[in-house]
């Protein structure tokens, strides 16, 4: 296991960071008083190291497809985010919320054994 699956741990607080985040802009309050995220969303600074989490997020994925026994969880992590953001744009704003749950529970659920294995080797 590469250094890089060490870092597993940091994107899985990350990851439950998101899944906070998603209920307070798009959560069952917002919903229910009809408030698009889009016209309330997070300052400047948040927005920032929120989009900059997900560009390294997602670059640690692709880093994890060139480790061998890592691979999987990368594919993995892959595979959900894509049939997640495309579900995301083919959805009303009411069910945005439940992808984005279930969307975080799985990626949680990939980057926990992760984390095990990554750091059960050192």
């Amino acid at each position: 296991m590469n250094s890089a699956a060490l870092l597993a741990p940091l994107f899985l607080v990350f990851e439950l960071w998101q899944l906070v985040m998603a209920e307070r802009y798009v959560g069952i309050k917002q919903i229910a008083r009809g408030g698009d995220p889009r016209e309330m969303g997070p300052s400047e600074s948040v927005a920032f190291l929120w989009v900059a989490g997900m560009a390294v997020y997602a670059f640690w994925a692709l880093m994890l497809l060139l480790t061998p026994h890592a691979r999987v969880f990368g594919l993995a992590l892959a595979a959900v985010t894509a049939v997640g953001y495309s579900a995301r744009r083919n959805c009303g704003l009411k069910w945005i919320l439940v992808i984005l749950t279930l969307e975080g529970a799985a990626r949680v659920a990939i980057l926990s054994p992760l984390t095990v294995v990554a750091w059960g080797h050192h």
